[in-house]
């Protein structure tokens, strides 16, 4: 029966290192993605330090990957120093989610604080031509979004733009992509969309930073059910004369 739960152990401890290193690659395509997107919406959201916690998944994803070789090393070959390393840098990363974990929802809650106080400025420094980057932002997200001004379309009437344009327009952006012809004449509302863009990129982030919190609650108890099996195959590995390699099946090293 013993002897029955330790090669469990074993082969459950190897297919989780091979998860490891499904998650590795997950784990920073996540990172990745979070970057990227902030690229799109950074003019609306200026404080930087929302990207730690996509720089720690990334460096954890790096990590998981050569934590996924030394288990899989360690469990085939039964090496105490082996497992025990494994366990170690599995706490420290499991420690280290935690972590992301608690700074996501810390940033998830600035978020709608952080495009209130950024959103007007940039409203204010379009010009509508696509060498300026507060421009090529708004239209980014107009578009991407379907929304138009902060809360409504009406809030470009208070922009520098529009007043110097004076042609009672908004950008083609806010333009429904059904409607042709559409010139963004405030004469016909029904060719903008009604909704506006702080709302949508506040809730954009925040999707953004629930990503980041899965994916690192989701590895994070993976990695758990990955320590208890170490410890079980480490603890019988110690104490069992009768302990099998899981290769050799019956050589005690």
């Amino acid at each position: 029966m013993g002897q029955c739960g330790i090669t469990s152990s074993k082969t459950v401890l190897v297919f989780l290192n091979l998860i490891f290193w499904a998650a590795a690659g997950i784990l920073c395509y996540v990172g990745a993605y979070v970057f990227i997107t902030y690229d799109d919406y950074d003019h609306f959201f200026e404080d930087v330090y929302t990207l730690i916690p996509a720089v720690i998944i990334i460096a954890v994803g790096t990590l998981l990957f050569i934590i996924g070789l030394i288990g899989c090393c360690a469990t085939i070959r039964e090496s105490r120093c082996g497992l025990a390393t494994f366990v170690v840098i599995l706490m420290l990363v499991f420690v280290t989610e935690v972590v992301v974990v608690v700074l996501g929802y810390i940033y998830r809650a600035k978020v709608e604080d952080e495009v209130d106080r950024s959103i007007q400025k940039v409203y204010n420094e379009y010009n509508g031509t696509n060498t300026d980057a507060p421009s090529r932002a708004i239209d980014y997200v107009q578009r991407q979004l379907h929304c138009c001004g902060i809360h409504d379309y009406s809030d470009w009437k208070n922009t520098r733009w529009f007043k110097e344009s004076r042609n009672n327009s908004v950008p083609l952006s806010c333009c429904k992509p059904n409607v042709s012809n559409c010139t963004g004449s405030l004469t016909h509302p029904g060719d903008l969309y009604p909704e506006g863009c702080e709302a949508l990129v506040v809730k954009k982030l925040k999707e953004i930073m629930m990503y980041v919190i899965w994916a690192a609650l989701t590895f994070a108890a993976i990695q758990m059910l990955g320590m208890l099996c170490a410890c079980v195959v480490l603890c019988r590995r110690t104490r069992d004369p009768a302990y099998e390699l899981l290769v050799t099946g019956g050589t005690y090293a």
